[in-house]
């Protein structure tokens, strides 16, 4: 990362989730959290120590947790329940999808340690997939915050969102590139750089490397726009596609499959509105391994480098 991203303060997101909660419980009394036995993995633990009423652990049994959260919400709560991101939506999907997800229900799932950051745990803990298959539920809207800032609002926000709602959050603590006057909206894009020649679409970490690939590629000459695409669904159609008009390539990047996440919603959408040559940057349908969360990235390649290389590919393509 360049100099000013990496001198920035690092917060995981799954804390900034655990400190959202709490601010959360304390302005609304119908809130309540539920953990499949990992609350001092995915923060709850927070909102437990300063709520022990209105926490409940369901012990390691994700489709009993997704069970009584929709329960929960039929009654009147205001429920987030989490695991990790391989165990919701992966092992509960046939639950979110009929008991939360049919039903319309008012119901936040949050999973933390998406993505192959979550490191030397290996494949068997590393979701790649989740995305794909939020994306493919009706009415649930899905969500990946770029730090601790857009998390903590996107909490909030979820919380006022009407319907379920899918937060992916992540293990290691990553650059905190907002302040408290970041707008976040769920389901709108935010502009972090204009340019003219490329877009980079990021979400999650990918974000950072974007606007660090921007900063590369900006010393080639090459002016490169950064959305920050965090809400996956409902996608921000009008920014994508405005931005896909004024420079004519994009490049997508997420710590995900390149099959059924951000690279795909952003090709469905340009396919349908605005077709441009487009790349996509992600893990290139294979399962992860084990490893530190930088030896990954640099594995799969989602590094700055490979999205600079991408858009020197894509603008070669318009010509």
């Amino acid at each position: 990362m360049t100099a000013e991203v990496t001198a920035r303060k690092k917060i995981a997101t799954r804390e900034a989730y655990g400190d959202a909660l709490v601010e959360l419980g304390r302005l609304r009394p119908e809130v309540v959290v539920l953990d499949a036995d990992l609350s001092a993995s995915t923060f709850t633990r927070k909102f437990a120590e300063a709520f022990p009423e209105r926490f409940f652990n369901a012990g390691v049994a994700e489709q009993n947790l997704v069970g009584m959260a929709a329960g929960m919400a039929s009654a009147g709560k205001l429920p987030f329940a989490s695991s990790f991101a391989v165990f919701v939506p992966g092992r509960c999907y046939d639950q979110i999808r009929l008991s939360i997800c049919y039903q319309e229900l008012d119901v936040k799932l949050v999973a933390t340690h998406g993505g192959i950051t979550v490191g030397e745990d290996g494949a068997s803990h590393q979701a790649l997939e989740d995305l794909a298959l939020a994306r493919a539920l009706p009415n649930l809207a899905v969500v990946v915050p770029a730090d601790a800032t857009e998390t903590r609002k996107a909490v909030h926000a979820a919380a006022r969102w009407p319907g379920p709602v899918y937060l992916r959050l992540g293990r290691p603590a990553v650059p905190v590139l907002f302040g408290e006057d970041h707008p976040f909206e769920l389901g709108r894009a935010h502009l972090l750089r204009a340019g003219e020649h490329v877009t980079l679409v990021a979400c999650g970490i990918m974000v950072a490397m974007a606007l660090e690939a921007a900063e590369a590629l900006a010393a080639d000459g090459v002016r490169a726009e950064v959305l920050n695409l965090s809400t996956l669904k409902p996608l921000d159609i009008p920014a994508l596609v405005r931005s896909a008009r004024r420079t004519g390539a994009v490049v997508t990047a997420e710590e995900h499959s390149v099959v059924g996440g951000l690279g795909s919603a952003v090709a469905e959408v340009l396919g349908e509105h605005h077709p441009v040559p487009m790349a996509r940057v992600g893990v290139r349908d294979a399962f992860g391994m084990s490893g530190s969360p930088q030896e990954l990235l640099e594995r799969f390649g989602l590094t700055a480098a490979e999205i600079a290389r991408a858009a020197r590919s894509v603008i070669a393509r318009k010509r």
